[in-house]
């Protein structure tokens, strides 16, 4: 499998689509792959985000940043209206977090930001935009003097907000992002565990079947870098005979402080006793490969009905043992 430690290289815009209410506002939005396209709407709205110098676009697909603390980064973003109709922009930045599936998300407007989308500031909080023109917009990411060293993550959003029809306290938040990775300079320490691992055996009913092994486990980014990588798993029986292995999983990226739940599933396990279920994970940073993380987990897949069998010709074959050695005591010499 092809390992990925620099996801910064894919492409920046993507598209986010979210329900909210007027007073609670939207739930955390959840990033799709991220591709150089405008976002779709029903409504026949269509924009994009980019990366941008003072002319346009620059062809980055995030904004990647290496900062030190206090420093002060000035930037622009592309606000491209590639509809029919003049659009206002809200504009600001977001934090970003991974969902519990390992996507890349941002939080919602309604949730003050507290890290690099508090750092993100703009001039104005909103941007007209006519029909077909593009509007270059000018920012700066305000690290401060206390950030702590390692990933940051967020994102620069532009959104509109509209009543959905019928009226109510509904309302359609559609929003387009650009990505935002920036390194505070100072000690990396990236780490990665395997936590709450359990495996499971449904046994068979047919004496000569077999049944599935279901592996569940939870890794754990609890570095100051972002993390990606591959994971595995191999099966073993008694003495270490090997019954199967698992296909590398790719580990999608882990922001620091964020866990992911794994789960897979080996069929046509046969009850072969004790067996060992060990994960190996093989992490990497954007920047380098880093040590194998295992761990290790056992259950118990024991062949019922031939134990029955065996118990049950163990029982005849003392109960006749003991009616021989009474027939020959109470045989006459």
């Amino acid at each position: 499998m092809t390992r990925c430690p620099s996801p910064h290289l894919v492409a920046v815009t993507v598209v986010l689509t979210v329900l909210a209410t007027v007073l609670a506002g939207g739930p955390a939005v959840a990033l799709a792959a991220p591709a150089p396209a405008p976002s779709p709407s029903d409504a026949g709205f269509t924009w994009a985000v980019q990366p941008s110098g003072p002319s346009g676009p620059t062809g980055r697909s995030y904004f990647v940043y290496d900062a030190e603390p206090g420093q002060v980064i000035e930037d622009r973003v592309a606000l491209t209206n590639l509809s029919k109709t003049t659009m206002t922009f809200a504009v600001y930045g977001a934090d970003a977090f991974t969902t519990d599936d390992g996507g890349f998300a941002l939080q919602p407007a309604s949730r003050p930001p507290v890290d690099v989308g508090a750092w993100t500031r703009f001039a104005e909080r909103t941007y007209r935009v006519p029909a077909g023109e593009q509007v270059i917009v000018p920012f700066q990411v305000g690290v401060p003097a206390n950030a702590s060293p390692g990933d940051h993550a967020g994102g620069v959003v532009a959104s509109i907000a509209q009543v959905a029809e019928g009226g109510g306290q509904v309302r359609l938040d559609r929003r387009v992002a650009a990505r935002i990775y920036l390194r505070v300079a100072g000690p990396v320490r990236p780490g990665l565990q395997v936590e709450a691992m359990r495996i499971g055996y449904d046994n068979p009913i047919n004496p000569f079947g077999t049944g599935p092994v279901v592996v569940s486990y939870r890794l754990r980014n609890t570095g100051n870098t972002r993390l990606t990588g591959t994971t595995q798993v191999r099966l073993t029986a008694p003495f270490g005979l090997g019954l199967a292995r698992t296909e590398p999983v790719t580990v999608p990226e882990l922001l620091p402080g964020a866990a992911i739940t794994v789960t897979e599933q080996i069929n046509g396990v046969v009850p072969a006793g004790r067996l060992a279920a060990a994960v190996a994970v093989d992490p990497a940073t954007p920047d380098r490969m880093l040590p194998t993380v295992t761990r290790t987990a056992v259950t118990w897949a024991v062949p019922w009905v031939w134990t029955a069998v065996l118990l049950a010709a163990l029982g005849a074959l003392l109960v006749s043992r003991v009616r021989a050695i009474r027939r020959r005591r109470s045989t006459p010499a």
